[in-house]
């Protein structure tokens, strides 16, 4: 009994001590467990704030270098700039120093002129000098003469009038029988002449024009660009089209000339296309250059096979479609060459048929007569005697051939249809708005009409009107008389006639109206 009692204590002491060993080991464990998770913690906090010193460091090396970047860029830019001024700097240095040496030239020339106005006004001085001498010695003659022959002064002056009137007569029939055989002989050669005066003067403006074109630029910074580093742009695009390139102080423009109008376009697109692409180089101004150069040729076979097919020529050579393809960029006169070479094979088809000749011959004579034309700034010769050894070269018949050279009267008709080509050709070229003059030229001379009639006392209003042909002036009844308005017409028109050139003539109207107003109450 008193075993079991110790056993059950030892047992209940057990337990105790088993229960005191958990908790205490159950608290350890705890302790254990909360500083494990503070020095998590810690940890978890030190690498975020590691992470964020990295991504503070990260942040700036990045803003460093697109800041390099930027000051690189900014760097490229003004040298680009620097380069670009100091050209402009030598452009405006040379332009200086012309301007000086020809001021020396003036100045030198000023001097020159002094000492011989100095020269001139003492020569002068003894000009008159012996002047009064020879008067006087003539005079002293003429009493001497009055003398000896008993004739008076007038008497004497009486008859070597009727001298020389009966001479001079004899002399003017005798030159107007010579002028006459010689105006008869140089009739031809005179017309000639005066035809070519006629076509210059009306033609004078159309060469500017129609030999350069106008490319736009979107800023004047791109001048500048097309010229490129030491003008290498400027000269590859120049020596790749065959254009020069006009680059001058016309704001956000360039200016392209030369004389082939095909060459011209191809640089006139070329050029617009770099512009848009905005890379310009050497190596890629050949590579646009050749591609436009392709597109333009497709473009100019298409428009010969459309000529040909409206016209209903059948057989045409390739050669010839090509070159009827090139006349769409060439003009004449303002008017475009393949137009009108359809205008007379159209044309020459009606008369034709009117006559009872071959239509389709007509239409294909007249669709051919200007094809040299798309040469003729390469090949030496007239376009009618080049259009005649190229539609032999490319197997036209003999008739077509024919009617080709001698479309301008350059050979004698041999048959109608070279009369019926050379009708259609007159009657393209000469029906009212085929050929036009520049449109700032015609603006500006139809101001400048107005302006003239304005100018004159007495004129209220002014109209040019009949596309500049006719000008009608309205004048105040009460500053001009019926008669006065007669002679204003005639002052205005030879005003016109000493300030302004023009092609035929312009008819000067003046309008004077006198007004009675009542009214019936």
């Amino acid at each position: 009994m008193h075993i079991s009692i110790q056993v059950v204590l030892f047992v209940l002491a057990g337990v105790i001590v088993g229960v005191a060993l958990g908790v205490f080991f159950r608290k350890r464990l705890l302790e254990n467990r909360k500083q494990g998770a503070e020095e998590q913690g810690r940890k978890l906090i030190e690498q975020a704030l590691s992470e964020v010193e990295q991504i503070k460091k990260e942040a700036s090396l990045q803003i460093k270098d697109e800041a390099l970047q930027t000051k690189q860029e900014t760097e490229r830019e003004i040298k680009l700039r620097k380069v670009d001024l100091v050209e402009e700097e030598k452009r405006f240095s040379q332009k200086l120093d012309q301007i000086e040496r020809k001021i020396d030239i003036l100045d030198k020339r000023e001097i020159e002129l002094l000492k011989k106005e100095k020269a001139f006004v003492k020569e002068e001085q003894a000009v008159a000098s012996r002047q009064k001498e020879m008067d006087k010695l003539i005079e002293e003659q003429r009493f001497q003469l009055e003398r000896i022959s008993g004739i008076s002064r007038e008497d004497a002056k009486k008859m070597l009038v009727e001298s020389i009137e009966s001479e001079a007569k004899m002399e003017a029939a005798k030159a107007l029988v010579r002028i006459e055989n010689e105006l008869k002989i140089n009739a031809d050669r005179k017309a000639k002449n005066i035809l070519s005066l006629a076509i210059a003067r009306y033609a004078g403006d159309y060469v500017a024009e129609k030999t350069v074109s106008i490319v736009a630029l979107p800023s004047d910074e791109m001048k500048g660009r097309i010229i490129g580093r030491e003008g290498r742009n400027i000269r590859a695009i120049e020596a790749a089209t065959g254009i020069d390139i006009i680059v001058d102080d016309t704001p956000e423009a360039v200016v392209l000339s030369g004389f082939n109008p095909v060459r011209r376009e191809i640089a006139r697109q070329s050029l617009e296309r770099l512009i848009a692409d905005g890379r310009i180089h050497p190596a890629r101004i050949e590579e646009i250059v050749e591609k436009t150069t392709k597109e333009l040729e497709v473009t100019m076979r298409e428009a010969g096979e459309q000529a040909t097919f409206d016209v209903g020529a059948h057989g045409v050579n390739m050669e010839l479609i090509k070159l009827l393809g090139r006349l769409k960029y060439r003009t004449s006169y303002g008017q475009n060459v393949l137009q009108h070479s359809l205008e007379v094979a159209f044309l020459a088809g009606v008369i034709a048929a009117e006559l009872g000749i071959d239509v389709k011959q007509a239409k294909r004579a007249g669709l051919l007569h200007d094809i040299g034309k798309a040469v003729d700034h390469e090949v030496e010769g007239t376009h009618a005697s080049i259009g005649r050894d190229l539609a032999k070269k490319y197997g036209e018949l003999p008739i077509i051939v024919h009617a080709i050279e001698a479309h301008h009267e350059d050979v004698p008709a041999t048959s109608v249809l070279d009369v019926v080509v050379q009708a259609a050709d007159a009657l393209s070229g000469a029906r009212p708005g085929a050929r036009k003059e520049m449109l700032e030229s015609y603006v500006k001379r139809l101001e400048d009409l107005e302006e003239i009639a304005n100018s004159f006392k007495g004129v209220e209003k002014s109209f040019a009107i009949q596309a500049g042909r006719e000008l009608r002036i309205v004048v105040n009844s009460g500053d001009i008389s019926d008669a006065e308005s007669t002679l204003l017409g005639r002052d205005v028109a030879n005003k016109i006639e000493q300030d302004l050139t023009y092609p035929g003539q312009i008819k000067v109207t003046v309008i004077r109206e006198t007004r009675t107003v009542e009214y019936a109450k």
